[in-house]
């Protein structure tokens, strides 16, 4: 079965598990989201929607936020000392397609590729309690301090004399 889905203005066929860079959405690395403009569903019986489809969605998992290239629009008149320099990168994302859905059904499969959750620190007290002391605050510790020096200033120099 396959599904040509609508985003960012531009039209996608898409598959299951197929990897598609399609225009910025929004959504952290990992996970799913719902696109529900389907514009036509394929397979034995083919829909054909006018302009969408009621109730069907494509479930993606987000598998990368990037940038494209920079491109370069440089614009100049001939003689009318009239120059313009302007460069643009266009932001993508990156997806899996995971699941495409029929009758206002929801995602039923999990992100694949979702990142172990990091740890968390802990805060105020008990982040001072559970803190190493570092190794520039062991050394002051045990050095003692010292005494400054009384440093003589030299006379300023001259200027050379000429003979």
């Amino acid at each position: 079965m396959f599904a040509v889905i609508k985003t960012g203005g531009l039209q996608y066929r898409v598959a299951e598990d197929d990897v598609v860079r399609v225009g910025k959405l929004e959504g952290k690395v990992g996970e799913i989201v719902q696109i529900k403009d389907v514009m036509l569903l394929g397979g034995d019986k083919p829909q054909l929607g006018a302009p969408m489809i009621s109730g069907a969605s494509v479930a993606v998992e987000v598998l990368d936020q990037s940038r494209g290239p920079k491109v370069i629009a440089f614009k100049k008149r001939r003689r009318k000392n009239s120059r313009r320099k302007r460069g643009h990168r266009q932001d993508y994302t990156v997806v899996r397609i995971s699941e495409i859905l029929t009758g206002g059904a929801a995602p039923t499969k999990k992100a694949r590729g979702k990142p172990a959750p990091k740890a968390e620190k802990p805060e105020g007290e008990a982040a001072k309690k559970t803190a190493k002391p570092k190794a520039k605050d062991k050394a002051k510790a045990k050095a003692p301090a010292k005494k400054a020096k009384a440093v003589a200033k030299k006379p300023a120099a001259k200027g050379k004399s000429r003979k």
